[in-house]
């Protein structure tokens, strides 16, 4: 449950620090966009991502994982289709915000809480 709800933070801070420094990145309208549009990628990412990952697996060992860059760009590109408040102009813009989208999921998938029974313990 805890990487659900960091995948859905991830989503939103990516989408936030692209819009603000990635030119070419915009999303129109209140708030409530950026959550929403963030809070899809982060489910995307979570529940579809790995069924990605595992078909795509023959390409990625073939292309010694760069395929990766293109299923993360495929994701945000499709999260561009589907909310027209967001608007990705280009290549470059996509490529940006999917980097931005990555380092930030990596360094919140480092962060592993400790369970309340290991506590006690």
């Amino acid at each position: 449950m805890t990487k659900l709800v960091f995948q859905m933070i991830a989503g939103i801070a990516s989408f936030w620090l692209a819009d603000k420094y990635v030119p070419g990145v915009e999303i129109v309208g209140e708030l409530k966009y950026l959550l929403i549009i963030g809070g899809i990628l982060g489910l995307i990412n979570y529940f579809v991502k790995p069924l990605l990952r595992i078909i795509t697996f023959p390409l990625r060992i073939l292309t010694l994982g760069i395929f990766s860059w293109v299923i993360n760009m495929a994701i945000i590109w499709s999260v561009d289709v589907i909310f027209p408040e967001l608007i990705i102009n280009g290549l470059i813009p996509l490529f940006w915000t999917t980097l931005i989208a990555f380092v930030i999921s990596f360094f919140l998938g480092l962060y592993k809480p400790k369970k309340a029974l290991e506590k006690e313990l």
